[in-house]
């Protein structure tokens, strides 16, 4: 890995840039420039997320002009990992789930410039969309983001009924005709009868892929992950849904506030708000196929001897720069001690999740 971070410079007028603070809590677009490796590029740019946007290290979603991709896409996102003291935990997390070969968008650090001025260091993460797909090699497929926890697979939100099937998800790719298999999918999983289910959810979704999924997000411990920050993409050749991480910021022990997590505080099972956890934990067949899943992957992946070659080289690639953000340097002693607090939080989860395995039988 490259010691050397690339860096982006953003070149916005003063009008524009407060034209964007006064859109805080929306997400219009003002004008800007982003040069990047000599090459000027003429985009638009606004703040993305939710409570992060009240943050003095604030992210960004920005959008280049159709005949300009830049680096063949044509919207990126720029995470400040404001909370996370690592910065390191989002990249890992999808890395990770890479590892597990479950869809994950790619990432990389970055160093952010505006108008001359360090603004520390962020996180470039790949936008899932059609572009996405065809890098990948990938049919093209309706995408739909987890916008809030309405997207938990159910009729049904915090004990009242939703106002439609889809809510809690916004499409981002395909057309309003492909709603139809995602209302689909919530229907089969709300109202088939337990002897049909096993064979009619395994006509909507890839099983093994989603309890990949889930094994990766259960290990990381993201709480927010399952009725929230993920993506569907249905898979137009085989008809399945598959399901995609995204927002990991909050793991490896860590809350969204940055506070330590209990290494208990996720089950094995997954957050009980996911009714198609809920719902598929309780065949045999496929309890049995998770638990697999889950082994393998705490015997081989979710260790310290295998994660600790990809923590500590993203750690000491990211920490000179960190010595020069204007919003961590002064918390280098806490960032210094995050690998060994992401090594203890493996110990203390994969020894919990092993004793756990119990319980699936």
């Amino acid at each position: 890995m490259s010691n050397i971070l690339p860096s982006y410079f953003l070149m916005i007028e003063e009008d524009e840039l407060n034209d964007l603070r006064k859109k805080l809590s929306k997400d219009d677009p003002v004008s800007a420039k982003l040069l990047v490796d000599s090459i000027t590029y003429n985009i638009k740019i606004a703040y993305r997320g939710d409570y992060t946007r009240k943050f003095r290290k604030r992210s960004y979603m920005i959008d280049f002009d159709d005949a300009e991709k830049f680096l063949g896409v044509r919207r990126i996102h720029l995470n400040a990992e404001y909370k996370d003291p690592s910065l390191i935990r989002n990249k890992l997390s999808l890395d990770f789930f890479q590892d597990l070969k479950v869809l994950s968008p790619e990432s990389q650090h970055i160093n952010f410039y505006r108008n001359g001025s360090f603004k520390g260091v962020y996180l470039h993460l790949e936008s899932v969309d059609d572009l996405f797909l065809e890098k990948r090699g990938l049919p093209a497929g309706p995408i739909y983001y987890a916008i809030n926890n309405d997207a938990n697979f159910s009729l049904v939100c915090d004990d009242k009924p939703k106002k439609s099937l889809l809510s809690g998800y916004k499409r981002v790719c395909g057309a309003s005709s492909d709603d139809i298999f995602l209302h689909d999918l919530i229907t089969t999983i709300n109202t088939t009868i337990p002897s049909k289910f096993p064979d009619e959810i395994s006509q909507k979704i890839n099983i093994d892929q989603y309890f990949r999924w889930l094994a990766g997000a259960v290990c990381t411990m993201n709480n927010d992950g399952f009725t929230h920050n993920y993506a569907l993409y249905r898979n137009s050749d085989t008809g399945l849904f598959e399901i995609l991480p995204w927002d990991y910021d909050a793991t490896w022990g860590r809350k969204v506030n940055g506070g330590i997590m209990d290494h208990t505080y996720v089950p094995i099972e997954g957050k009980s708000g996911n009714h198609l956890n809920y719902v598929l934990l309780q065949v045999p067949e496929f309890r049995k196929l998770y638990k697999e899943t889950l082994e393998e992957i705490l015997e081989t992946m979710f260790t310290v001897d295998y994660m600790e070659n990809k923590v500590l080289p993203l750690h000491q690639c990211i920490r000179p720069q960190i010595l020069l953000d204007p919003y961590k340097k002064k918390k280098i002693d806490i960032f210094d001690n995050e690998p060994e607090l992401i090594f203890q939080f493996i110990r203390d989860r994969n020894d919990y999740l092993k004793n756990q395995l119990l319980n699936l039988v």
